[in-house]
């Protein structure tokens, strides 16, 4: 009788485990699809504002600006596509790499596309943080100097360093290994072998974070410039206004990256340092998570910030302010009038009551 009711608790726990786990794996598909999607759309729409604009703007360090920017957008939609793509094969084969991937080709594939596409962003951002400050402090220099090949030159180079990194555990044959979740690819972290192991996560957080402070330098140094500008120069500031507009962009972009970046790229660099037996504090696969936000509202900045919408949302929130002001001030006229009325008649009330007795006595 014990020996059917354990065995009957342990199918019941059995059974439980497995629906957990295939609920947990229907969540995690479903979240990757929609993020794909979401991604997808979102960096397709803002690439195709911004080829329209790119198309219709002549101004010279506006056209640079709209270059980097359409090329983040759309390395942005690459990574959705191809990282969707591959999470979704696995999940396919219910994550048993032994099965579709013996060799480890898709998962050293796999990890190429997560550092290129996670750093690449990065160095695109830190990359037009640069341009754009060039193109505040020293406009003459960016105009005759900075032409339209150096620029493409320029974005060749930051995909070119992102694509070296991402290569680089494959060239010194230090493959890229599946994780703990089992869902995706990356460094090799967990025990080291020696130095090579531990300075390839290392290069990866060190560039990133590196990409990141030179966007807040740039950003920071070339919006003090521009406010000081027009500080000086009221009254003749014409012009200056695309230049405000990327760099509100800009500083969005910046604030974007850092929020979902940061916690990835330190992480990995305490996960590469710690001591062997030290227990993680806290998921490697949340950072990742985090980050891909970073390509999602990455577009949503150029979408949202353009100096129209911005003018729209400025004259609703005015006529808002406005009709609720204009509310207070009669509400107020209303309040004023009401209390000199009262007044008013208390003072009239007040001069019509009759003398008293002692009073009258007084004046006789």
């Amino acid at each position: 009788m014990s020996s059917n009711e354990s065995s009957e608790s342990r199918f019941r726990a059995e059974v439980r485990g497995s629906n957990t786990t295939c609920f947990y794996k229907e969540l995690s598909v479903t979240a990757s699809i929609l993020s794909m999607t979401v991604g997808i759309f979102s960096n397709s729409f803002a690439l195709f504002i911004l080829i329209k604009s790119y198309r219709r703007h002549r101004i010279k360090s506006r056209a640079s600006f709209l270059l980097f920017a359409t090329s983040l957008v759309t390395t942005d939609l690459l990574g959705h596509l191809i990282n969707g793509s591959l999470v979704l094969h696995v999940y396919r084969f219910h994550r048993k790499w032994n099965t579709f991937d013996p060799h480890g080709i898709v998962c050293s594939i796999f990890g190429v596309c997560m550092v290129f596409y996670g750093l690449s962003p990065l160095f695109l951002s830190s990359a037009m943080a640069v341009e754009r400050f060039i193109g505040v402090t020293k406009p003459i220099f960016h105009s005759t100097v900075l032409a339209s090949h150096h620029i493409k030159k320029l974005l060749g180079f930051t995909w070119l360093l992102a694509a070296l990194v991402a290569l680089l555990p494959v060239l010194l044959r230090r493959p890229y290994e599946v994780q703990s979740s089992r869902s995706w690819c990356f460094f090799h972290m967990e025990q080291p072998k020696d130095w090579v192991d531990v300075l390839l996560p290392l290069i990866f957080s060190v560039l990133g974070l590196l990409a990141l402070l030179l966007s807040i330098v740039c950003n920071t140094l070339a919006s003090c410039a521009l406010l000081h500008g027009r500080l000086r120069h009221k009254h003749s500031c014409r012009g200056t206004s695309y230049h405000l507009e990327m760099i509100c962009q800009l500083l969005a972009v910046m604030l974007v990256s850092c929020v979902c970046w940061g916690p990835l790229l330190v992480h990995v660099i305490i996960l590469s340092t710690r001591a062997v037996d030290e227990p993680s504090s806290f998921s490697l696969l949340t950072t990742v998570r985090m980050a891909t936000w970073n390509q999602i509202l990455d577009p949503w900045v150029y979408i949202l910030l353009r100096k129209a919408v911005l003018r729209k949302i400025f004259k609703l929130f005015h006529s808002c302010w406005d009709s609720k002001l204009h509310t207070f001030h009669r509400w107020l006229r209303s309040t004023l009038s009401s209390s000199k009325e009262t007044r008013k008649s208390d003072s009239l009330r007040y001069n019509r009551q009759p003398l008293p007795d002692t009073a009258i006595q007084s004046i006789t």
